[in-house]
């Protein structure tokens, strides 16, 4: 797709953790991007961030659109080659009904898949998804593909803490496909494990602080790593461009990139960083866990894709950011 280079795209949710390091990266592949912020320009976000880009001040243009608006993404859309929906309600908390986030997740998603579509002009919507649309099938299984599709009525019954997160992202996700498929739209998804890695914005990014449990001491969290799965925030954010720009591209693809179970993440950190506190290994064991390993990245590899980093660089980064910010 090499016609596409130099082309304009829109990645919406702009100021996010994913959305600001794949603006980066489309800015250095030499495509003009137009982003979207909730309440641009009256927002009193530090967006500076973005601004100082290399290539912003000539090729990034700042739209205000919102989920809870789903008409407001056509501006932002009008003339672009390609879309990438990354905005999504990050709240874990549960302030919101299921009900109601998921009217505002699949509404604005509508929005910008429908504008896409009138545009004439976008060949291809890649939607950022999650692990969670593909993790919680009630199977058990040992390896986890394409294939799997989060089970909505087994994610309710088991209560935890977040669940409308993931119910509405795997209802998204769906959404997504089956409206390209239905219209004739050009739509991939991305599933990406848990990302990791330093952050551009001012604010540290939930899955970053989460990442760091072991660090922060935060032992609420400990049971997201018993077995889990990383993968470095530019490695995301190049196989958003990749599978944009890869011609045969179609349907989902997993993104993950290391596996590790608690206790060897234990010992990682202690030998790396003996600075802070970890929790050695054997006081870990018996912790209820939520398992997010298995994942196949089979399909993704086989367009030619390959991973850039591992766990040094997604901890280093991470926390050197979290150093300049003063959390560490």
């Amino acid at each position: 797709m090499e016609d596409r280079k130099q082309g304009r795209v829109c990645v919406t949710g702009g100021t996010g953790f994913v959305a600001s390091w794949l603006i980066m990266r489309l800015l250095q592949l030499g495509y003009s991007v137009n982003t979207t912020i909730r309440t641009f320009p009256d927002s009193n976000k530090d967006i500076s961030y973005l601004r100082n880009l290399p290539g912003a001040s000539e090729r990034l243009h700042i739209f205000s659109a919102d989920l809870d608006e789903p008409d407001s993404f056509g501006p932002a859309i009008k003339g672009c080659v390609g879309v990438f929906h990354v905005a999504h309600p990050m709240e874990w908390d549960e302030k919101e009904t299921e009900d109601a986030k998921t009217k505002r997740v699949i509404g604005g998603l509508l929005g910008v898949l429908k504008a896409s579509l009138d545009s004439k002009t976008v060949k291809r919507f890649v939607y950022t998804s999650s692990a969670t649309s593909v993790v919680f099938d009630g199977k058990d299984l040992n390896i986890i593909d394409e294939e799997c599709w989060t089970d909505i009525d087994f994610m309710r019954g088991l209560g935890l803490y977040g669940g409308s997160y993931v119910i509405t992202k795997t209802l998204a996700e769906k959404t997504a496909l089956e409206f390209g498929e239905k219209h004739g739209l050009d739509v991939v998804t991305l599933v990406p494990t848990w990302i990791h890695g330093p952050f551009l914005g001012p604010r540290c990014p939930n899955s970053v602080r989460t990442s760091l449990a072991l660090i922060f001491g935060d032992q609420e969290n400990y049971k997201f790593f018993v077995s889990t799965s990383f993968v470095h925030v530019d490695d995301v954010a190049r196989a958003h461009t990749h599978l944009f720009e890869y011609p045969q591209a179609k349907g989902r693809y997993i993104c993950s990139a290391v596996e590790v179970t608690i206790d060897k993440l234990s010992e990682f950190l202690l030998a790396r960083y003996p600075e802070y506190q970890i929790p050695p290994a054997d006081s870990l064991k018996g912790i209820t866990s939520v398992k997010i390993s298995g994942l196949s990245s089979k399909k993704l590899m086989e367009t030619g894709f390959k991973y850039q980093h591992g766990l040094e660089d997604m901890f280093d980064g991470a926390i050197q950011c979290c150093k300049e910010k003063g959390l560490l």
